[in-house]
């Protein structure tokens, strides 16, 4: 049996704290982007941040879970549209979904909670994996063909009640299909105005260079967090490197880094987390001494888990947005106020060589999972 999530567990972050984040939030909310912004802008005012041309707050919401939860359970429709709702009147724009969510049904409730304040969000959905357009059965195998691009961003802007996607991503690279191909299909869409940006996951970097040189990417979606430190080798650079931003999914290393999971945490059937074996028990309890480097330094910075591993993802670089997804609202609101939350060069230069030294054990994904990520695109004939 899967130990119960507390919606208290995790401490919310103290009520000046949160206003001075949430403010500025507020303050600065965008409305829809162009696509058409300048290239290269790099700067964007407090509490936002630019992907590619793309300005976005700077923390986001994934609403992957918002039709289902690691416990396998169905979350109340309601409450997950009163969590978007919620996050939007905070100051958070940025809003994460898939057509693989559900399937289907994270892009259906992310649509419905807010229609009423469309205009002013920024929406990132994904196409790539083997999704009915229909029926939202999910086959193996990945597709990315350019006639099956339209007819799953159709589905994705019926789905949301809109009449663009924002930033549009491949969700994993069709190892059958040039990326040139794909870039040729999201430009298309950009033409007729049903794209404004793009950008890929869990790409192998030769494949993003080609991207990038067909159809200038916005960002790139890829694991980060203290748990899973990958993109450090040379991928955070390439994107630099490239003017492109920086989104890391799963960025509290799946509740991991909360303190929500300990030696006593069992997973339901089903769980992710319960296939990947850096969950194993061994490797678990050596893995825990992350979660007591982020308690020390909430207890150091009166601020809570999350928000430690948070904010360590924003101070990593000025385009990185991180996405966390939750399905309580306590957790949201916390997870908002990790951009109060700062660090002197000095105490980050510490806390980064602290999360250095220890070493992570077990891989991120069970191994059939992973063979996704990193892929490389065939070249184009």
């Amino acid at each position: 049996m899967t130990t119960q999530t507390d919606p208290t567990r995790r401490s919310i972050l103290t009520a000046g704290a949160a206003a001075v984040a949430l403010g500025s939030f507020a303050a600065t909310r965008g409305t829809a982007q162009s696509a058409n912004a300048p290239a290269g802008n790099s700067t964007a005012p407090q509490g936002r941040r630019m992907l590619g041309a793309l300005e976005v707050s700077a923390i986001g919401l994934g609403v992957q879970n918002h039709s289902r939860t690691f416990q396998t359970t169905i979350p109340n429709r309601s409450e997950m549209h009163n969590i978007i709702g919620t996050a939007f009147d905070e100051g958070i724009t940025f809003f994460d979904t898939a057509e693989v969510y559900g399937p289907h049904e994270s892009e259906r409730i992310l649509g419905e909670a807010s229609s009423a304040f469309r205009d002013q969000i920024q929406i990132a959905t994904k196409f790539g994996f083997n999704v009915d357009l229909e029926t939202g059965a999910w086959a193996p195998g990945l597709i990315s063909r350019p006639s099956h691009i339209k007819q799953a961003v159709e589905g994705s802007l019926q789905r949301l009640g809109t009449d663009r996607i924002d930033l549009l991503y491949q969700h994993r690279v069709d190892p059958e299909v040039p990326i040139e191909d794909v870039a040729g299909a999201v430009k298309g869409l950009m033409d007729e105005g049903k794209v404004l940006h793009w950008g890929l996951s869990e790409m192998g970097p030769n494949t993003l260079r080609r991207a990038h040189a067909a159809l200038p990417v916005s960002a790139v979606q890829n694991e980060y967090s203290m748990l899973w430190r990958g993109p450090e080798d040379g991928l955070l650079a390439l994107c630099a490197e490239l003017g492109i931003g920086f989104v890391p999914f799963s960025p509290l290393g799946y509740g991991f880094l909360t303190g929500a999971i300990d030696m006593g945490t069992s997973f339901a059937p089903g769980d992710f987390r319960a296939g990947t074996s850096r969950m194993d028990t061994e490797n678990r309890q050596a893995n825990l001494a992350l979660v007591d480097l982020v308690k020390s330094w909430a207890d150091r910075k009166n601020a809570a888990p999350s928000q430690i591993a948070l904010a360590w993802l924003l101070a990593q670089g000025p385009s990185i947005v991180p996405i966390p997804g939750t399905t309580q609202m306590p957790h949201m609101l916390e997870n908002a106020g990790a951009a109060a939350i700062n660090f002197t060069p000095d105490e980050l230069a510490e806390l980064n060589g602290q999360v250095a030294a220890i070493d992570v054990q077990g891989a991120r994904m069970p191994a059939m999972v992973e063979a996704w990520s990193d892929v490389e695109a065939p070249p184009r004939a």
